[in-house]
């Protein structure tokens, strides 16, 4: 969890550097994919894991590290967006049930409930007023990142390293191509990455990507969306702590009060069973 939650501030310094954000997430899953491909072998899986797995490439690989760095992009405040990427855990859980049939009880709509309430609270903070387009794209990235989780509850069969090369694969390509488009100049704006951002993406590549969501994936092969999700609650924490550190974050009171209203319905939301 230390690892997800260093990913916001290091994306940040990364952008800072004037790193575009979608050649940065692009040239991340370029680098998982380089480093995976000894274990990945090429292997295509069973026609049967295709569609899942195609989903949850493009949700995790794409989607997700897209949207992470737009919403740092046009964020002049880091900590409201590692909160708001808490919504991922009420976003997988309904999506657990519409698309596992897990079933919701009563208890978790509410705390579901509260956890947007704790959100909308921050979305009040005078000091989030230039910040509203990097807190809708963080939504989105939850959104997407809650989705990846439920299908890759679909790949328990699947070798880890063949899932994340799988998701490598498709982030490189797809984001280097929206980059090209988007962004324009891409091969100039890769020579003038200085070796400090190489490290930032490489760090966000090894450690974040590989480490820390190899990790996850594996637990999820043994255990319930349900049952992960209250671990991955913790990472605002570090994050936030991070954010104090490198960039001198002083949390509002209404970001605390949103904050903690967030965090505990995450945590009882993961109590209910």
């Amino acid at each position: 969890m230390v690892s997800h939650g260093s990913a916001f501030p290091v994306v940040k310094l990364a952008l800072n550097n004037s790193v575009p954000p979608i050649l940065m997430a692009s040239l991340r899953m370029g680098i998982v994919l380089i480093l995976l491909i000894p274990f990945w072998k090429f292997k295509i899986p069973e026609k049967k894991h295709l569609r899942s797995l195609i989903f949850f490439s493009i949700s995790m690989g794409v989607m997700v590290y897209i949207f992470m760095n737009l919403s740092l992009f046009h964020s002049s405040i880091i900590s409201p967006i590692i909160l708001g990427s808490q919504l991922a855990i009420p976003f997988g859980i309904i999506a657990s049930a519409l698309i596992l049939n897990e079933n919701i009880s009563k208890k978790k709509w509410i705390f579901i409930f509260t956890s947007f309430i704790g959100i909308l609270i921050i979305f009040f903070d005078p000091k989030l007023a230039d910040n509203f387009l990097g807190l809708f794209y963080a939504s989105l990235m939850a959104f997407f990142f809650g989705l990846a989780q439920v299908y890759s509850r679909q790949l328990k069969e699947l070798d880890t390293s063949l899932i994340n090369a799988s998701t490598g694969l498709f982030g490189f390509i797809i984001l280097f191509f929206f980059s090209f488009i988007i962004e324009g100049e891409i091969f100039n704006n890769i020579k003038s990455i200085n070796l400090e951002s190489w490290i930032l993406i490489s760090y966000q590549a090894i450690i974040v990507s590989l480490c820390a969501h190899l990790l996850m994936f594996y637990l999820y092969k043994f255990y319930t969306v349900g049952k992960i999700f209250p671990f991955y609650s913790l990472f605002p924490i570090f994050g936030i702590s991070l954010s104090f550190l490198i960039f001198g974050e002083v949390p509002s009171f209404l970001f605390i009060i949103g904050g903690i209203i967030v965090i505990s319905s995450v945590i009882l939301l993961n109590k209910i069973h």
